[in-house]
């Protein structure tokens, strides 16, 4: 971004412009978070259930968001929001009716919500 006015260095208006508005920061899932739920996603693929995903890095939050099929609404959004880790926990399920299924500090609780445990038979 470079400045076209004739108004003294280029240079000098793109350092005032960083300090006066600073780069807005994304927030992301960290590796272990991204692990996790991957691995969720993966035993969900394999069981037939869970065939796409899509990953949004928004300013405020961090959505991942679970697809029966590419075409359709997602069926779970998996969100993290640290806006809210002191009220009332950063991650939370949302199903796809907007109902909050579960939310909390800790990802592996709050993914229960929608993690089957494995069953013997």
């Amino acid at each position: 971004m470079s400045s076209i006015s004739g108004e003294g260095d280029p240079g000098e208006s793109r350092g005032a412009e960083r300090a006066a508005a600073p780069v807005p920061q994304r927030v992301t899932f960290n590796r272990l978070e991204l692990n996790r739920i991957l691995n969720l996603y993966g035993r969900m693929v394999a069981d037939g259930e869970w065939r796409d995903y899509a990953i949004d890095f928004l300013k405020d939050r961090a959505v991942f968001s679970v697809f029966r099929r590419a075409s359709e609404v997602p069926i779970y959004r998996i969100e993290k929001d640290p806006s809210l880790a002191r009220r009332q926990g950063a991650y939370s399920v949302i199903a796809a009716g907007g109902l909050i299924l579960r939310r909390g500090n800790d990802l592996d609780r709050v993914l229960l919500a929608i993690d089957r445990k494995l069953a013997v038979v």
